[in-house]
């Protein structure tokens, strides 16, 4: 076939939203940049759950928004419901969560990125990778011949890759509902590009028609009333719509056993491993027997649909079953299905075999983000679509690249994670997986990256100019209360989340703004915490570089349990930190492998 060519300094193959973060990163950082997806018109889709953020999620969201990303923007404009979740705890784990316009956010989103500078949108399916036979990709090619050529190429690929959907008995290629499975990349990122792949699965619910559905019977899930949402400036909350709970019964779960055998996850059919923090009800129910009921949230998909989202009952079981058990739950007895759930199996590249920028160890200039790199979640894809960007562009300009550490992102953190101990599931992300998430808080994101986004020319002088005025105002404020006379009333109330900022505001003349406040309590309240934080950091920073010998044989090291000697022979770690992360490690495992370490040094050195 003959081609056509086309040059571009990066080029972005996928519409979802790590494959959005990464283009309007790199075109805003000044790449010329193609974004290359199979159909335009569904940029941005949210093919499962139309929400945003929660706990842990909307950490990453909230840095996502700091670093100048697309998504927060996007969410202001968007968003049907607002609620802030865990807030009878600390804030380093409150979580903002917003119910999304599902279709708003795709044509908001294809519309934002049509504007964006230095960005080409293409349809095509990317079947081949150009290289230059020395290591080095050098493009693209497309099923229609068409050649597009870049030195940096990000695959954001979502579940394309040889995606096949299951419903019952029935399966068929599929990379979402209503959309083609790109069959022939995997082999050649297999073969061509020697990575790993593996195989992993995820699911959706059955969409509800709200006009058949009775919210009478169903518990009203009230709204918040917020100042601010994931954008820096304040914003006045108006949840439009309501959202409601339900439960699965007796009656539903005797349905959903007696038909266990016809689910593709029973049946055999999925090889795939699925989300363990989001299972199919099928799976809740053969997993967890003696519960005779399961929370369901009944949200909105749009204003302008009419369609529910019943979360909580993903499924693979056949329609007719899927029907079954649905009209036995309580407020959908006479529910209409507008749409079969699913299960959905796809091809991913087996993480450990990125470097921290997300770029292949096997392939200088390509890139991996999102599920490709066996994440789950709009919010997990995003987070690793701008640092793949970013890096996509700086590789091109030949400057250092663009890292963030697990000590001060939770996007580090995830990135970490990957990079360091590959995943054998849908990788989720929650504030357990964050060491220092005192110091990690959604109040102080735009505090702790915003030096970095403004320095790379990611947000304007104006946001950073405000942002660093916001700084100066909590230094101030906390400064005044640990060393002014109101400082022993303060400590006395600082146990109490809510008295102690209906305190602080008596104190600092209702000056400070919800977020402020946030970041202001957390500091007085968290004070000797933060600081053994950070004396850990300190010392996690002296090891950071402490090697590891490849030759290391972990299986004679005494004072290491069975258990630690077999996941040190399968993760290897190069490095103490790597070490210290592998899960059930030890800090009296960690002082064997670097007294060993020290000790082999200065036998080096003798």
């Amino acid at each position: 076939m003959n081609t056509i060519t086309y040059n571009f300094d990066v080029i972005i193959v996928g519409g979802g939203h790590a494959g959005i973060e990464a283009a309007y990163a790199a075109a805003r950082m000044g790449s010329q940049t193609l974004l290359i997806t199979l159909d335009v018109e569904k940029i941005g889709t949210m093919p499962c759950n139309p929400a945003i953020g929660g706990v842990g999620k909307g950490h990453i969201v909230f840095e996502l928004s700091a670093l100048g990303g697309l998504m927060p923007q996007l969410c202001t404009k968007t968003y049907l419901q607002a609620r802030m979740l865990n807030t009878s705890r600390g804030p380093a784990v409150h979580g903002l969560r917003l119910q999304i316009d599902k279709y708003k956010y795709n044509e908001l989103a294809k519309t934002a990125l049509q504007q964006t500078e230095n960005l080409t949108l293409a349809n095509g399916m990317v079947q081949n990778i150009l290289t230059d036979g020395q290591k080095n990709i050098t493009g693209v090619v497309t099923r229609d011949g068409i050649a597009y050529t870049a030195p940096a190429v990000v695959f954001t690929t979502g579940t394309f890759l040889n995606g096949t959907i299951h419903i019952g008995e029935t399966n068929y290629p599929a990379g979402r509902r209503d959309e083609e499975s790109v069959t022939k990349l995997s082999h050649i990122l297999e073969t061509d590009c020697n990575l790993r792949m593996g195989r992993l699965k995820t699911g959706t619910p059955p969409r509800l028609l709200a006009s058949s559905v009775d919210f009478s019977k169903m518990q009203f899930q009230q709204p918040d009333n917020l100042n601010h949402l994931f954008e820096f400036h304040p914003h006045k909350v108006e949840s439009s719509h309501a959202c409601y709970i339900t439960r699965t019964n007796v009656a539903t779960h005797k349905i959903i056993k007696e038909n266990l055998h016809r689910s593709a996850m029973y049946s055999g059919s999925i090889v795939g491993v699925g989300p363990r923090y989001c299972p199919s009800i099928e799976d809740k129910i053969g997993r967890f027997p003696d519960k005779d009921s399961h929370q369901i949230f009944v949200e909105p998909e749009s204003e302008s649909c009419g369609e529910l989202y019943p979360n909580g009952i993903s499924t693979s079981l056949p329609l007719e079953i899927q029907k079954q058990f649905i009209q036995t739950i309580q407020g959908f007895e006479q529910a209409i299905i507008s749409k079969a759930g699913y299960a959905i199996e796809y091809d991913y590249v087996m993480p450990d075999q990125l470097k921290y920028t997300l770029e292949t160890k096997s392939i200088n200039g390509l890139f991996l983000a999102g599920q490709i790199n066996g994440t789950t979640g709009y919010e997990e894809a995003a987070g690793q679509g701008i640092i793949a960007g970013i890096n996509a562009h700086l590789k091109v300009q030949k400057k250092d690249p663009f890292i963030l550490s697990r000590n001060e992102s939770y996007i580090g953190v995830m990135i970490d994670d990957l990079v360091s101990l590959g995943v054998d599931e849908p990788y989720r992300m929650f504030t357990s997986r964050a060491e220092r998430r005192l110091l990690l808080r959604q109040d102080n994101a735009f505090l702790r990256l915003s030096d970095k986004s403004y320095n790379l020319g990611l947000i304007t002088k104006s946001l950073y100019n405000d942002i660093q005025q916001e700084k100066e105002i909590i230094h101030q404020t906390v400064q005044s209360l640990r060393s002014g006379k109101n400082n022993t009333d303060l400590l006395k109330i600082l146990g109490n989340d809510q008295s102690c900022k209906l305190e602080l505001n008596k104190l600092t003349d209702n000056t400070l703004s919800e977020r402020t406040l946030n970041t202001v309590w957390a500091d007085i309240r968290y004070e000797p915490y933060i600081k053994r934080e950070v004396k850990e950091i300190e010392k996690t920073e002296k090891y950071q570089k402490l090697k590891l010998s490849e030759h290391l044989n972990y299986r004679e090291l005494p004072g290491l349990s069975k258990e630690l000697q077999e996941k040190l022979c399968k993760y290897k770690p190069t490095t103490i930190a790597q070490a210290s992360l592998i899960r059930g490690m030890t800090p009296a495992a960690i002082s064997v492998l670097i007294l060993h370490t020290n000790k082999r040094s200065k036998n080096i050195e003798k």
